[in-house]
């Protein structure tokens, strides 16, 4: 499986990496990213761009890939609605259109968060631009949405945003338990990317998986021979 990977120097982004060059079905990883991940891989590649609305001069590099794995987020503290729209949405329909044109059959999983507004009309502005960016892809491509809670970083990874690093900090004597005590809201950066390519792979039975369908699949990838 030939994947394409978005926002890999992310917490989520840099989970999914490390399980798609760990899991030997996955043959090849293009890292679309702002920044360099300074990290060397026999099957990954990177596509290293400031600006990623000029993505279309590149789209001939996005050809013959099976999946993308689309984990490029902002926090929306502090930002306005057009501004966070821009990049939750605009952006998005804009690497979608390129990949439909350039890879056709390919399989579009979207990382979203719990708590998104598939109405596009409730009071939270993040969750009302997730629900919009959801919506049309699931329109678009044939998309899985995946709607993580609260996400335990694990193999090293971390989040850049420092708000959310303290939280982690914070809460780290009581990580181990966490998942445990509350399953429908808890998940692991490892579990996200488990669950990206068992579904890239498999599919499931629903588009849109909330946190314990993420963790259903995880263990469904955990079961599976690998190639």
């Amino acid at each position: 499986m030939n994947v394409v990977l978005f926002g890999a120097t992310g917490m989520v982004g840099g989970g999914v990496l490390i399980e798609c060059l760990e899991e030997s079905s996955v043959s090849r990883v293009l890292s679309v990213a702002r920044r360099p991940i300074r990290r060397s891989h026999p099957k990954l590649d990177e596509l290293v761009l400031q600006d990623l609305f000029q993505l279309a001069d590149r789209r001939h590099e996005l050809r013959g890939f099976d999946a993308c794995f689309y984990c490029l987020g902002v926090s929306a503290v502090g930002m306005t609605e057009v501004a966070y729209d821009r990049l939750t949405f605009e952006l998005t329909m804009s690497v979608a259109g390129l990949l439909s044109e350039m890879s056709p059959s390919i399989r579009f999983c979207f990382v979203s968060g719990q708590g998104t507004d598939s109405t596009e009309r409730g009071r939270s502005m993040w969750a009302r631009v997730k629900g919009k960016a959801e919506n049309r892809l699931l329109s678009m491509l044939d998309t899985y949405v995946f709607r993580p809670g609260f996400i335990l970083p694990l193999k090293g990874v971390r989040s850049r945003t420092r708000i959310y690093r303290i939280l982690y900090g914070l809460s780290r004597p009581l990580h181990p338990v966490l998942p445990r005590l509350f399953p429908r809201h808890v998940t692991t950066s490892e579990n996200i990317g488990r669950a990206m390519i068992a579904v890239a792979r498999d599919g499931y039975e629903r588009r849109i998986l909330e946190n314990p369908d993420i963790d259903r699949a995880a263990r469904a990838e955990t079961r599976h021979p690998s190639a």
